[in-house]
């Protein structure tokens, strides 16, 4: 049996000043083959990259779809919004695929709501705490053209 290294399904998109990486996304209007096929190799490529979630930016694509580790498990939101923001708010190093070797000390909400289509197109509303709000956190700036060198800004310039 020959040993084939994990290579990413989709090339991941470096850079903190590039386009697709800094423009908002758009909604997506119905979840087709094409957008199944996209959430397929988005999730291969979070797993090849050994990342904790990929945004469709991070692989050049425009549209408002999302993978996030959530209680262990990739888990894909189309068209995520969040709803709500605890108050409380907890700083943690966070890095990022499409920054690599730059780590970031991050202040985000302990708590989420987050509304989304599942990959079936099904509503879903989902309460997260800690590490998987967080991901879904960041995941979400990057939907909205935000990086986490933008927490930073009088550090990085």
């Amino acid at each position: 049996m020959r040993y084939t290294p994990s290579v990413p399904v989709l090339p991941i998109v470096i850079g903190r000043n590039t386009k697709v990486l800094r423009t908002k996304t758009k909604d997506v209007p119905k979840i087709t083959k094409e957008i199944k096929e996209l959430i397929r190799n988005m999730k291969q490529t979070t797993v090849a990259a050994k990342g904790a979630g990929l945004a469709a930016p991070q692989v050049n694509r425009s549209e408002r779809i999302c993978i996030a580790m959530i209680s262990k498990k990739l888990t894909p939101l189309v068209n995520p919004n969040i709803i709500w923001r605890s108050k409380e708010t907890d700083t943690v190093e966070e890095g990022c695929l499409s920054l690599p070797d730059l780590w970031l000390q991050i202040t985000r909400s302990c708590d989420i709501i987050v509304k989304f289509l599942s990959e079936t197109g099904k509503e879903r509303e989902l309460k997260l705490s800690d590490f998987d709000a967080r991901v879904v956190q960041h995941e979400v700036d990057h939907l909205e053209g935000v990086l986490i060198v933008d927490y930073h800004k009088e550090n990085l310039m």
